[in-house]
């Protein structure tokens, strides 16, 4: 693994350290690349359960490593985290602009930090804000919210971004990663792998869909859990008075995602 990116796997937990801070984090060739193979890995591997990203201090990232002539690059991360079928944590525990916002912003949930500034400022360098920008901020602001930030592309700090949608809190930067790391942890121990794999992968999807197709997903979805290895452990883990020993395989008891009906057991691409 490149260090321009550190992993840490640990308790169910992938934690992925963007590692740059002389260049506050910046992407370069090297980092997009680790970081898109480092979560095919935790997509593939079972026993990773969630995934925390975050940046070595003071920054999260700074964006694209301009000085490399990498922006375009830089903005495409393969998979984006919103593709992983894990749990996917920004723990942005600094200055996040440019893609480096836009990173966060196609990951499940996001901490950030109250007193860093934030932007997605491309419009004021000639250019488009990139990284699925245009699609998932408007999901997470809406368009209102959305065409303030890109089409100005001026600074915000966390509290303001919080009152927008996009960050489930704002916290002093020193608490982010801890904050994100609790989340992690109660994720990885309370909730089935496989309910929670399939639940995001909805939640992205179902957007886009008619709310009948959504129900019927959920229902579908439901009578496959109940045929999963994980069938029935809550219950019975609730009568016995413990937690749940979660056992299912994501990666062999994944759906073939269509809707409406299931047609084997393959990944949702």
């Amino acid at each position: 693994m490149s260090s321009e990116l550190l992993v840490d796997v640990s308790a169910g937990i992938a934690v992925l350290t963007l590692n740059r801070p002389a260049k506050q984090n910046a992407f370069n060739p090297a980092m997009t690349e680790a970081l898109g193979a480092a979560l095919k890995r935790c997509d593939a591997e079972d026993a990773i359960r969630v995934v925390v990203i975050t940046g070595t201090p003071p920054a999260f990232c700074a964006g694209a490593d301009l000085s490399d002539r990498v922006g375009e690059v830089s903005a495409s991360i393969d998979p984006p985290p919103f593709r992983i079928r894990k749990p996917v944590i920004a723990a942005v525990n600094g200055h996040a602009v440019g893609v480096g916002l836009a990173l966060a912003l196609q990951c499940d949930l996001r901490y950030l930090a109250d007193d860093a500034v934030y932007a997605l400022s491309q419009v004021r360098r000639g250019v488009l804000a990139d990284g699925y920008a245009h699609w998932t901020l408007p999901r997470l602001a809406g368009l209102a919210n959305a065409a303030d930030i890109l089409l100005t592309g001026r600074t915000f700090d966390g509290t303001e971004a919080k009152a927008m949608g996009l960050a489930n809190a704002s916290l002093p930067a020193v608490e982010v990663l801890p904050t994100a790391m609790a989340v992690a942890h109660d994720i990885a121990a309370g909730s089935a792998p496989l309910s929670a794999a399939l639940s995001k992968r909805l939640l992205w999807e179902g957007v886009g869909l008619e709310p009948a197709t959504v129900r019927q997903l959920e229902a579908d979805l439901n009578d496959h859990i109940a045929g999963s290895r994980d069938a029935g452990e809550a219950m019975t883990a609730f009568r016995e008075r413990r937690q749940p020993t979660w056992s299912g395989s994501i990666s062999e008891e994944w759906p073939t995602w269509e809707p409406g009906k299931w047609t084997g057991q393959q990944s949702l691409d």
